[in-house]
């Protein structure tokens, strides 16, 4: 059989994808995932017990909306990763923002007087907390990468790479909830190294669950 034959056989009857089959796989994904993290949060750790209080605070509120931009700009990166073809350059450059952003958060704490620099770099809970945010990762991680397995994804380590900084970032989004650090330097750290470490498990795991 001829190579022109062989692709007007592979062609032939093919359909365009249904309109929006993207978003519904993705939310499919990412309902499940948060879900199963969610779970995994409220099974093991919990929330923490002053949770009304932090709440009350603006420290609270800067971990949580630096956590949500970096979920904001991970699903751009998965949705275009999930198709064949898109560049991913503008908000892959774009994660770089919000980290700038609490650079400077984080220089400001550690450069005001009497700063305590030890405590507001490492708190009490350093040495678990990356650990937690991709422990709580994990189902999401695979939940994303099943639903993306049904989609184009071409550049199947970077769309892995994508799924585990989405799922990292929601991750410890969650574990924010829990965790009772919140100055800048701090999360400029720890919780940004957890979400490297899911984006790293991520670009992993990508060519070998996404490959057919």
């Amino acid at each position: 059989m001829k190579t022109d034959d062989l692709v007007a056989i592979l062609a032939d009857n093919l359909k365009p994808a249904r309109r929006g089959m993207v978003a519904r796989w993705l939310l499919l994904g990412l309902i499940i995932g948060t879900a199963l993290s969610t779970f995994l949060m409220m099974a093991s750790i919990g929330p923490r017990p002053d949770l009304d209080a932090a709440m009350q605070l603006k420290a609270f509120w800067v971990k949580f909306f630096y956590t949500l931009a970096l979920v904001g700009l991970g699903l751009m990166l998965v949705v275009r990763q999930a198709r064949a073809s898109q560049d991913s350059r503008k908000p892959a450059l774009a994660l770089a923002l919000p980290v700038a952003v609490l650079m400077v958060l984080a220089a400001i704490q550690l450069s005001a007087p009497n700063a305590d620099a030890a405590s507001l770099v490492m708190g009490n809970t350093w040495m678990v907390c990356p650990w937690l945010i991709l422990m709580l990762s994990l189902p999401l991680t695979l939940c994303l990468l099943l639903v993306m397995r049904q989609l184009a994804p071409t550049r199947l380590a970077n769309a892995g790479a994508a799924a585990g900084l989405l799922a990292g970032a929601i991750s410890a989004t969650i574990y924010g909830f829990h965790c009772p650090e919140m100055s800048a330097p701090f999360l400029l750290i720890w919780y940004t190294l957890g979400i490297a470490f899911s984006a790293g498990l991520g670009a992993v795991l990508g060519p070998r669950l996404l490959a057919w």
